[in-house]
């Protein structure tokens, strides 16, 4: 016998429907007026009484969340690590290298732009395209004979119309 063989002994037990109508009168079982009677009202408080209850146990969230898509950063130590000299960064290759996270749809995030920091020295000729890039950031990248091409532009405006 194989697991996928097994049946249960039992039949599945359905919830009883109330609130519809039939033999159990107007009211079927949920009393008159008021929150409890009405449908979708089966939520079950989540706060328990008592000091150890895991619900206050629970860290809570802070912070405010941006509308805006934060960029991503990445600096010039780590493409030293995982770039060879004559190479192109471009976002595609950061999601490759495992620099730049991925999308569900496999794109670096919707509106998510890459933006190159500077942090340790750079030694490699490296070629950077459609990334976003600090002014230090960029002069070390020319200083070890690199180029930048295609600086993209970030725009709020066009990316909250994008969103809506």
């Amino acid at each position: 016998m194989q697991l996928h063989q097994l049946k249960p002994t039992k039949g599945k037990k359905t919830a009883k429907r109330i609130g519809r109508g039939g033999k159990r009168g107007t009211y079927c079982g949920r009393g008159a007026k008021g929150q409890k009677s009405r449908s979708g009202s089966g939520g079950k408080n989540i706060v328990e009484k008592g000091r150890s209850s895991w619900v206050k146990r629970l860290p809570k969230l802070g912070g405010f969340k941006s509308v805006y898509l934060r960029n991503i950063t990445v600096t010039i130590e780590s493409l030293e690590k995982h770039f060879d000299a004559e190479a192109e960064v471009s976002p595609i290759s950061l999601m490759a290298v495992g620099l730049a996270p991925k999308d569900k749809r496999g794109k670096s995030g919707r509106n998510r732009l890459i933006k190159i920091l500077d942090g340790g020295s750079l030694t490699k000729k490296i070629t950077i395209r459609g990334c976003l890039i600090s002014k230090k950031a960029e002069e070390v990248v020319q200083k070890a004979g690199g180029k930048i091409i295609e600086v993209p532009k970030r725009n709020y405006r066009e990316t909250k119309e994008k969103r809506s």
